[in-house]
């Protein structure tokens, strides 16, 4: 049996025009953060986005990303958040401190306030992890900037 009706095909160009997106990053390890940041702008216009539909707001690291993405969702403002970040794992537990609140932070965020917030944080064990994540062999916010507009087009649809 095949569905009658299918949610959520990929996003295509044009599916972004209208659509009102936040990008929440972080300062912490800003020159690889940029790069995400590049990434997904790149990706919103690629997409059909207009510069006037894309606002940028830093926090000072990535655990304190969903507390930015909260104000910013409460802001009636966005249809999506992307929540921007590197965090690369040291010498001690900090790193698994981090990344878990980080996490769970945005995706509570986004349940409580009813606005899409995606996790375009990169947590990398080494210098080169990331960088190869936030734009060398990839990039974290293209693929989350692609997701959000995916995200935002199936809520319409199931509303």
């Amino acid at each position: 049996m095949r569905p009658a009706h299918t949610w959520g095909a990929d996003a295509a160009a044009g599916d972004a025009a209208g659509v009102r997106v936040a990008l929440a990053a972080s300062r912490f390890h800003e020159p690889m953060v940029a790069r995400l940041v590049e990434g997904a702008t790149g990706e919103l216009e690629r997409l059909g986005a207009r510069a006037e539909d894309v606002d940028l707001a830093w926090a000072p690291g990535a655990f304190e990303l969903p507390h930015l993405a909260q104000a910013l969702a409460r802001s009636g403002r966005y249809d999506a958040i992307l929540a921007l970040g590197v965090v690369i794992r040291g010498e001690t537990p900090h790193f698994d401190y981090v990344c878990a609140e980080a996490a769970r932070g945005v995706a509570d965020v986004s349940r409580a306030e009813g606005v899409p917030v995606l996790f375009g944080v990169v947590t990398a064990d080494d210098p080169g992890q990331a960088h190869a994540r936030a734009g060398g062999v990839s990039n974290k916010g293209t693929d989350v900037a692609r997701a959000a507009i995916e995200f935002v087009r199936v809520l319409k649809e199931a509303r």
